[in-house]
């Protein structure tokens, strides 16, 4: 049996919840990690002690106790916005890896219940602490997990391209070339200018909040 063939056996029994709770970055590093043998089989809360007996039986080893420092295991909870209080930042669609979170800027978001993995990695980038995780009131099914898989490549393939557009446009320009800045480029740069007005003025509120922890 092949690396890769083992990888793709052992992913398939992870729950594609994309967490990064086992400490990589996403389901299927840590897949090709326990495949190589640099990673244990009991990174994953999601999966729980279910997931660990799994992955045992596939590897033939010793089943290990879930690693709580990683995490505790649960019911599958969801992100819910509070969309009176939603700036429309769009730091939480940045952070969401199956892309379950939708809206504009400076546009109220809000959370495709049925697509969220429960992750919670959108929680912590919200300038506004406008995100709680509720009880999703179901069960994670391999369904989902499939789902989910595809969803996360695909929002994967996305931000490849969009570094690649973005790395084009940052790019110096020979010097014949060198003049007024292309209108996609400009465009880049209104938006990271904004970015950055609007990162100050939360910095702002929140000292303002809260002046004894400036």
């Amino acid at each position: 049996m092949s690396c890769r063939s083992l990888a793709d056996r052992i992913d398939a029994l992870l729950p594609q919840t994309q967490c990064t709770k086992c400490g990589y970055d996403g389901c299927r590093p840590y897949a090709d990690a326990i495949a190589d043998g640099s990673a244990p089989i009991n990174r994953c809360p999601p999966g729980g002690d279910d997931g660990i007996a799994a992955l045992s039986a596939l590897l033939q080893t010793p089943a290990l106790p879930l690693d709580l420092e990683r995490g505790e295991p649960g019911p599958l909870l969801v992100a819910r916005i509070d969309e009176a209080h939603c700036i429309g930042c769009t730091l939480c669609i940045q952070a969401c890896p199956v892309d379950a979170i939708v809206g504009a800027n400076k546009h109220m978001h809000t959370v495709l219940a049925d697509w969220c993995t429960g992750c919670d990695l959108c929680v912590a980038p919200c300038p506004v602490d406008c995100i709680q995780m509720v009880p999703a009131g179901r069960a994670w099914t391999a369904e989902d997990a499939a789902i989910s898989r595809q969803r996360h490549r695909s929002h994967l393939a996305r931000a490849e391209r969009l570094a690649a557009d973005n790395a084009r446009l940052m790019a110096p320009e020979a010097p014949a070339a060198a003049s007024a800045p292309t209108p996609a480029a400009a465009d880049a740069q209104s938006e990271d200018r904004k970015r950055s007005a609007i990162e100050s003025a939360l910095a702002r509120a929140r000292a303002r909040r809260n002046p004894t922890q400036s």
